[in-house]
């Protein structure tokens, strides 16, 4: 079997853009890979051409000599451009390998652990302002069934924040808190908004609603002030979704700087880098919370990579969503009880519409966290996917 041709479909989904990568053989076997990266679509096209050059003509099957090869050939090595180019086409290739021998890549990865994950959803609160508001949509997910939401109450804040916005702030997590009873699990986004500081300030003031972690609470360059919040953190902390293969987490294992870790399939590596890094925080008795926010192939993938892991904890999902995107692909899920089922099929499960990616074709968007739009996530008209 060789590579014939890789190609992508960038696909407008509101917030950003979906980019999907589809790797092509002369078996008419054929695998789909993700590689959403917010508002960094145009660099990553040009990353994943370069990897097309390589690829083609070669044996899909040798996936870990594929890996090694166009990670140490980059020689300008890690990033977000090329470890998500990198990562997509590796999911492409495991749902190829997994329909050459007619199994689910969980098969490959050792088999499962779990019949199903259990999700946080994010999105929740789409169109909220104040409190009141958030807490009416939290009553909504929870009546769908939802057992545990995140979501970012800090406004336009960066760095600091003055005691009235931490007030709104606070008062926002507490009419979710009472609007979603204890039995909940609340997951407080940070968005890298903050210095130490501040963010060892929020973090104690937190601690009254007992949310599940405060995620990413300063920005993600420097581990050491990770590793200071966390050090006087009263509630857990979670990171790493932009972090990128092995390497950066060694540091971040080294510093043991957060309580979940949250690499992200589209974006460190794929699958198996994924895998590797789960391993590594199970020794270190470290949960593992992947980072899934993207499109339907990232989130298959991410559900065969959850299901062989055994300190899997929880996994990230967005709870609506625009109204193709039932038909960009042909994504069926299972949710019951604040779980989805894992998914059987031979490979990721599942495949993409070629005709229905062009109809929606890549708009400009923009990064909303620092401007006050925060929760405009989504639009008007949305469907509820699971």
């Amino acid at each position: 079997m060789k590579v014939t041709d890789v190609k992508t479909f960038v696909v407008d989904c509101f917030r950003t853009n979906w980019v999907f990568v589809k790797v092509y053989t002369d078996e008419g076997v054929t695998g789909v890979g993700e590689a959403t990266l917010e508002y960094k679509e145009k660099a990553l096209l040009g990353a994943v051409e370069h990897i097309k050059e390589y690829l083609v003509g070669k044996n899909p099957l040798d996936i870990e000599q594929h890996w090694h090869s166009i990670y140490r050939d980059a020689y300008w090595r890690g990033g977000a451009v090329l470890m998500s180019a990198l990562s997509a086409v590796e999911m492409a290739l495991w749902d190829i390998l997994g329909k050459h021998l007619g199994v689910p890549v969980y098969q490959l990865l050792g088999g499962k652990v779990r019949d199903s994950i259990r999700i946080y959803v994010n999105g929740w609160f789409a169109g909220a302002k104040e409190p009141e508001e958030f807490g009416a949509k939290a009553k909504e997910a929870v009546k769908r069934g939802v057992t545990a939401m995140k979501w970012d109450p800090f406004g336009k804040n960066y760095l600091e924040i003055s005691n009235k916005e931490l007030d709104k702030a606070l008062r926002n997590v507490a009419a979710v808190r009472e609007a979603v009873g204890n039995e909940v699990d609340l997951l407080i986004e940070g968005h890298g908004r903050f210095n130490i500081a501040t963010g060892i300030k929020i973090a104690k003031e937190l601690e009254q609603f007992k949310p599940m972690w405060f995620e990413e609470p300063v920005p993600p360059d420097n581990l050491d002030a990770l590793k200071a919040v966390r050090d006087k953190s009263p509630v857990a902390i979670s990171a790493g979704e932009r972090l990128y293969t092995r390497w950066d987490y060694k540091r971040m294992f080294d510093l043991m700087a957060a309580d979940y870790i949250q690499p992200d399939i589209s974006h460190a590596g794929g699958i198996m880098e994924l895998k590797k890094i789960a391993a590594e925080a199970e020794c270190r008795y470290v949960s593992f919370a992947p980072h899934n926010p993207s499109g339907p192939v990232a989130n298959a993938a991410s559900l065969q990579l959850a299901a062989s892991c055994p300190n899997f904890s929880i996994l990230e999902i967005m709870y609506s969503d625009v109204e193709w995107r039932k038909d960009v692909t042909n994504e069926s899920l299972t949710y019951k009880d604040g779980e989805l089922m894992i998914p059987d099929k031979p490979g990721l499960g599942i495949e993409i519409d070629e005709e229905a990616c062009l109809a929606h074709p890549y708009q400009v968007h923009t990064l909303r966290h620092y401007t006050g739009a925060l929760t405009d996530i989504r639009p008007a008209k949305t469907e509820f996917y699971f």
